[in-house]
């Protein structure tokens, strides 16, 4: 229970003789709900559960048993549940998500919780979490806004093999794309999905914010969003975005440039776009080189074009 013990444990755990490690596990099976708590002693619990025997994983999951909730919503004890779900048969994960049933949504907005979750998503077979997966599909857009709700979209888009499910996650995400990018934490989903994601899904999210891509470029969140657009998207759908940043009513561009989010966004378009477009960009920006030094954040693009023009691109 203290750190130096604890370390000194868990090394002496690893590769050890199968005997002194069936003694060490007699020695703290008694205590072992309390060692799962404790800040030094999940660690030890966590190696018993990698380098144990079978015979005592399930000793494990009997002491787990009854305790699963109450775990999964303190600091310490949602590590053990986790390297639990990490390293059990399929069956016995299966003992562990049962216990939740009922609190998968209270789990979900725990900030220790919702990593149990997260972990259930990640090691159980889709096929038999359906019901726990159910709970989400009502509610993907609120999800998606929430601090830890958005980490749990992030990981069904990466873990669930059912299509349908999957879909239907993937279409209530793609119908809100204007409305999450904005947001402090559905903009990570959106990023996840241009990522990620397929190049129709990709095409999809360009399309919808094409429209309001220069207000959106100069967004705390969905400037972010619209250069992983530029990143990740295909030709066309770059095509698409910068078109309309060049070609919107009252030359917005040099708005952009001047702006604290803009500027990053103007900076990328000149890092992927095409030739054509670039000696456009170039020729907004030359127009504007000496005021845009009196920005804090037109320097950023001061610098930017100066090497791209000594480095010959005309």
């Amino acid at each position: 229970l203290d750190q130096h013990g604890s370390r000194f444990i868990q090394q002496k755990l690893e590769g050890v003789a199968a005997e002194d490690l069936e003694a060490a596990f007699a020695e703290v099976l008694p205590r072992i709900l309390h060692l799962m708590t404790d800040v030094f002693g999940n660690y030890v619990v966590q190696k018993f559960l990698e380098h144990g025997t079978p015979e005592q994983r399930l000793k494990l999951g009997r002491a787990l048993h009854g305790h699963v909730l109450q775990l999964s919503l303190q600091m310490y004890g949602c590590r053990v549940v986790q390297k639990a779900l990490e390293t059990f048969p399929e069956e016995a994960q299966m003992e562990l998500v049962t216990e939740l049933d009922g609190h998968i949504m209270r789990c979900v907005r725990d900030q220790n919780g919702n990593h149990v979750i997260q972990k259930c998503i990640e090691c159980v077979p889709t096929h038999r979490i359906a019901a726990v997966l159910d709970n989400f599909l009502l509610c993907v857009v609120p999800l998606s806004t929430h601090p830890f709700g958005c980490r749990i979209i992030q990981r069904i888009l990466e873990h669930v093999k059912d299509a349908r499910r999957r879909s239907a996650v993937m279409s209530d995400i793609l119908a809100a794309a204007v409305q999450l990018t904005q947001d402090q934490y559905g903009n990570y989903v959106i990023q996840h999905v241009l990522e990620r994601g397929t190049p129709e899904e990709r095409a999809s999210i360009a399309a919808s914010l094409a429209s309001s891509v220069v207000p959106l470029s100069m967004h705390k969140f969905a400037s972010n969003v619209v250069e992983k657009c530029l990143t990740y998207g295909s030709t066309a759908d770059r095509d698409l975005l910068v078109s309309r940043m060049l070609g919107a009513h009252g030359d917005p561009v040099q708005a952009m440039m001047k702006d604290q989010f803009g500027n990053y966004v103007v900076q990328k378009v000149l890092e992927v776009c095409s030739d054509e477009q670039r000696e456009v960009m170039l020729a907004r920006v030359r127009q504007q080189l000496h005021a845009l030094k009196r920005y804090t954040y037109g320097k950023h693009i001061v610098a930017r074009v100066e090497k791209l023009l000594s480095a010959g691109t005309r």
